[in-house]
């Protein structure tokens, strides 16, 4: 029909037409010439983004309506938020939900810094996320207490989620988050992603301690976008992961098998990212979440 191919010809053109010009970037001369290999290669990595505008205002679209019904609940840290800060923040917040009323004193920062392994600075962090939320209040010379506060909606949501819906919504987010690692990633954060993957191989044999890492390296590779509303979702994501549902699948899911087949691809994730290559990157990781979805759906059924 002519008007697809129209369509199709003239996105062709388009990305001929970016090409052509980072090509031009590449042979520029004079002084603009050191900025001429970084604009070709950021070009280079475009490109095939292009093809995927679809999946981008997907995610834009998440991101929207997120920010929208948790209008009253978002951490409002000012800059880039401290990702320690709001796992932190994120873990306190279910715990009170789940078992502590109002008017429940806190542990103190010093054993709160202890139990999660951080500075005392960042779980002060946490703590001010909870309070410009309204979940809990500071009194001083006595302590943080639980505030009396409404149960957010979409925080309600994330909880109740079962494990295969929680799939369905990854594969939504993370293999674009992939494309964005691609573009974003500095060398320091490539170092501490091959970090996780060599821990993840060396603790094979404990189930509960690669959950953890696997949980950490997912994360870690949303906080390689520097999107704060991005790795605020993931932490979300994390949390239920946290929940009971999700520990007795992982007791049925998690054997020898399993996790050395996720080692290899957690593997080759990390390799595409390295390499800068997108495509080879968001589709190693639908890979991956569709043998976690098919593990998850053969242990359902059992």
């Amino acid at each position: 029909m002519p008007a697809p191919t129209t369509t199709k010809s003239a996105c062709s053109g388009n990305v001929k037409s970016l090409s052509s010009n980072c090509v031009s970037l590449s042979n520029t001369t004079g002084r603009f010439a050191p900025f001429a290999n970084h604009s070709y290669r950021h070009c280079t990595i475009l490109q095939p983004l292009i093809y995927h505008i679809p999946s981008f205002i997907a995610i834009q679209a998440l991101m929207v309506y997120v920010w929208y019904t948790m209008a009253s609940t978002e951490p409002a840290t000012g800059n880039a938020a401290n990702l320690p800060s709001v796992e932190i923040a994120a873990k306190l917040r279910a715990e009170i939900m789940e078992s502590l009323p109002s008017g429940s004193r806190l542990s103190p920062e010093r054993k709160l810094a202890t139990r999660f392994g951080v500075a005392r600075n960042t779980v002060r962090k946490a703590i001010m996320i909870l309070q410009k939320e309204g979940v809990v209040e500071t009194v001083q010379g006595s302590g943080t207490f639980v505030a009396d506060y409404q149960r957010p909606r979409l925080q309600a949501s994330f909880e109740t989620a079962r494990p295969l819906e929680l799939m369905d919504a990854r594969f939504a987010f993370e293999p674009h988050i992939c494309r964005l690692a691609v573009l974003n990633a500095k060398q320091v954060d490539l170092d501490s992603l091959y970090e996780l993957v060599r821990q993840m191989e060396e603790f094979a044999s404990d189930a509960a301690r690669f959950a953890e890492l696997d949980a950490r390296l997912h994360v870690s590779i949303v906080e390689t976008t520097g999107n704060p509303l991005l790795v605020w979702i993931a932490s979300q994501i994390n949390l239920v992961r946290g929940q009971k549902g999700w520990t007795k699948m992982r007791e049925l899911t998690l054997g020898p098998e399993i996790i050395a087949a996720y080692n290899v691809q957690h593997r080759s994730i990390v390799d595409a990212i390295s390499a800068r290559e997108p495509e080879r990157a968001a589709s190693l990781m639908k890979e991956h979440l569709e043998t976690a979805r098919l593990s998850l759906t053969r242990a359902h059924e059992t």
